[in-house]
């Protein structure tokens, strides 16, 4: 073959040199990810002192695992399927005890954020993971629990139902919520939703609907609730709202102090104090009359004249009106949360109106004169009978005092207020609940 300066190549030598140059760029090639290992093997094998710090060199280097897929491979977690990661992030939501350790989860990786807010894992979140606390409340917790409402959970709907109803006094779009949770047999909205009903909450004292109350209150204790039972009780003894039944009404009180007490000794978290109550057996204590204050004693004189409606007056607490000396139930997060929303702003819902006196409620009143107090004291009100009952029974039967006639110095008049009208609600100690 001639070349333009006019020198001639065999064709024979032309092909071997082109297969030198092959030669060499393949030796390049394994010059720069081989020759290393040969050199680190020399080095390892010309390491002074014998064969045993090279064997132990080569053992490390061993047990050190190979990366997956070399240098960028992608990674096992992302082969993983969505459905899933969306069943994880499901028992995560429903099984989190405070708001924390789901939002920290959805902070982990952009995969759980984005998968995190599926609707499937938003309408399996449980009460605990929507227990936003009122110092901490915001526009971004507004709307997560409004995405999880918006998702189907129905403890987010009765959670923001109560916030807006009561709190940001937005009766209209809270109690719409509390009726979607109602729709899917949430227990507590239906009670909540009853409470309303019968005090007439957000409107005039001429709202009240005194048969819709008693009949939301019955599907609630249908469903297990134990502040339904006993206002239920209370309504078909006293023929509030509903014909009158007394048998009925100490069957659905009776019912209501079994269940309240075996939700105690079940508590994981009440053990300790349900195990020193049967220890001492204070729970099933028979009240003496001997040991009661003198006007208490009067008013079980006054008991005995209604036997079958008092039959508890000086019996067992399981018969009684207000149930056994368990400890307090622990109040539903939406209550807390309002409880500590109305205590940052001086413990009022505004000029004139109270809150419910039982600590564990939080419910404010939506008007004047719009819960009832006690008639015998004067001094506390409740927005039901259930909770005068469980206040009874943990606080104010240590502190009522019975006066003459109690005054109330907040009428002005205003034709708003219930007139103190007596509604009959009376429990087993007397301490009868008057409309103020």
């Amino acid at each position: 073959m001639r070349t333009r300066r006019g020198m001639c190549y065999s064709e024979s030598d032309l092909c071997s040199e082109k297969m030198r140059a092959a030669a060499a760029a393949a030796a390049a090639k394994a010059a720069a990810g081989g020759v290393v290992g040969v050199r680190r093997r020399r080095r390892v094998d010309s390491i002074p002192g014998g064969g045993e710090d090279a064997a132990l060199l080569r053992r490390k280097r061993r047990r050190c695992p190979p990366r997956v897929g070399g240098g960028g491979g992608d990674d096992l977690f992302d082969a993983l399927p969505d459905d899933l990661v969306l069943s994880v992030l499901c028992r995560v939501a429903g099984s989190a005890s405070s708001p924390a350790d789901l939002v920290n989860v959805l902070l982990t990786c952009r995969r759980f954020k984005s998968l995190g807010l599926h609707s499937m894992v938003l309408s399996k979140a449980s009460s605990n993971a929507l227990a936003v606390r009122a110092h901490g409340w915001c526009d971004s917790a507004h709307r997560f629990l409004k995405l999880c409402a918006d998702a189907g959970n129905v403890e987010a709907s009765y959670t923001l139902g109560m916030i807006r109803f009561y709190c940001l006094q937005s009766r209209g779009s809270g109690a719409s919520l509390m009726a979607k949770a109602a729709i899917g047999s949430h227990a507590p909205a239906l009670y909540s939703l009853a409470v309303i009903q019968f005090n007439g909450s957000g409107g005039s004292k001429n709202d009240k609907d005194l048969r819709a109350g008693v009949a939301l209150c019955a599907r609630a204790a249908f469903l297990g609730h134990v502040d339904a039972m006993r206002e239920l009780g209370h309504c078909l003894q006293d023929g509030y709202g509903v014909r009158q039944n007394v048998a009925e009404g100490r069957r659905f009180l009776v019912q209501a102090n079994a269940r309240e007490l075996a939700a105690v000794l079940s508590s994981p978290s009440a053990a300790a104090a349900a195990a020193s109550l049967l220890s001492t057996r204070a729970w099933l204590a028979w009240s003496s009359p001997h040991a009661q204050p003198p006007h208490q004693q009067q008013q079980q004189q006054n008991h005995q004249q209604h036997p079958l409606r008092h039959a508890a007056g000086t019996g067992c607490p399981l018969l009684s009106d207000f149930g056994c000396n368990v400890p307090a139930p622990e109040a539903h997060p939406a209550n807390r949360f309002m409880a500590e929303w109305f205590a940052a702003r001086g413990g009022s819902a505004g000029p004139g109106l109270r809150l419910c006196s039982h600590v564990g409620c939080g419910r404010p009143e939506t008007r004047k004169h719009e819960f009832r107090r006690c008639s015998v004291c004067g001094a506390v009100n409740y927005c039901s009978r259930a909770c005068q009952a469980l206040d009874w029974k943990l606080r104010h039967k240590a502190e009522c005092t019975p006066v003459e006639r109690w005054v109330d110095d907040d009428v002005d008049g205003d034709g708003d207020g219930d007139g103190g009208e007596h509604d009959g609600v009376a429990g087993f100690n007397g301490d009868v609940m008057e409309e103020s």
